[in-house]
């Protein structure tokens, strides 16, 4: 596997593997941390790849529809099948059962139906989820996708972006209003956003689907920025904004356990922390 060395600030990355295809890989890596579209020349001034050798490897990446291209032509960002593999990742990864566990754990405490998910661009999807024993659910399955500016674990997702940030992924992702509780204004949108990061918890009041509520937190992260959030969704006879935030401990409790599910499947990336603490 590829070695990304970070050197000091002034001197760039450096994209190391025995093997053209993991050189390839390397470049991935670097280009998967990155949030907005970027240019061959920064790309080139991240990294120690003269110009030609990145400019064709990044032919190579976009021919197998790995990396697109902006209308121009002078930007690239991370492509479809490249998304893809990394939503598979997420489905279906070696963590999938101790993770499922946690939630069944804590259907088992809420009485409520309990689900993981994690952002896919401008979309929140399903990673798992486990279903209430009650008669009147709403069903919503594994790899289902919903808006990420009217969904509890989108609002979380969104409190860690900065507003810039936030601002690209809301541009090309229009504030559809699903209900009439949907806020579809930029800037109420954004007040509720610093709530949510303010708060640490995120609801979702009949924003999605009418008589729906959903309460979500972030699973803490050993980088600091999360991508995956757990969430608990009633029907709103069953579940008040009240009583969603009473549930907060148990969720809070089940995203600190799946924390540490995360941390015991990357043991590179702790001992890599530790060794800095």
């Amino acid at each position: 596997m590829p070695t990304l060395t970070a050197l000091p600030s002034s001197n760039p990355l450096e994209i190391n593997g025995d093997t053209p295809t993991l050189r390839l890989f390397g470049l991935l890596e670097v280009i998967a941390s990155k949030d907005q579209y970027f240019s061959l020349q920064s790309l080139a001034d991240e990294t120690a790849l003269p110009k030609p050798t990145l400019h064709r490897m990044l032919q190579q990446l976009e021919a197998a529809h790995l990396l697109t291209r902006s209308s121009d032509g002078r930007l690239y960002g991370t492509g479809l099948r490249l998304r893809r593999l990394a939503e598979n990742l997420l489905l279906n990864d070696t963590a999938h059962g101790a993770r499922h566990a946690v939630l069944r754990q804590l259907v088992s405490e809420v009485g409520e139906s309990c689900n993981l998910t994690a952002l896919s661009g401008s979309e929140v999807i399903y990673l798992d989820r486990v279903e209430t024993p009650a008669p009147l659910r709403f069903y919503l399955h594994p790899g289902s996708r919903v808006p990420v500016h009217c969904s509890a674990s989108g609002k979380i997702f969104l409190s860690q972006m900065t507003p810039a940030q936030r601002q690209r992924l809301l541009a090309h992702a229009p504030l559809e209003a699903y209900t009439p509780k949907t806020l579809t204004q930029p800037e109420a949108l954004e007040a509720e956003i610093r709530s949510v990061k303010r708060q640490g918890f995120a609801l979702d009041n009949e924003e999605f689907l009418p008589g729906l509520l959903c309460v979500a937190v972030g699973v803490p992260a050993l980088g600091g920025r999360s991508n995956l959030c757990i969430a608990v969704q009633a029907p709103m006879m069953r579940m008040t904004a009240d009583k969603a935030l009473a549930l907060l401990p148990a969720l809070q409790k089940a995203a600190l356990a799946l924390s540490q599910i995360e941390a015991d499947a990357t043991p590179l990336a702790t001992s890599s922390a530790a060794a800095r603490a």
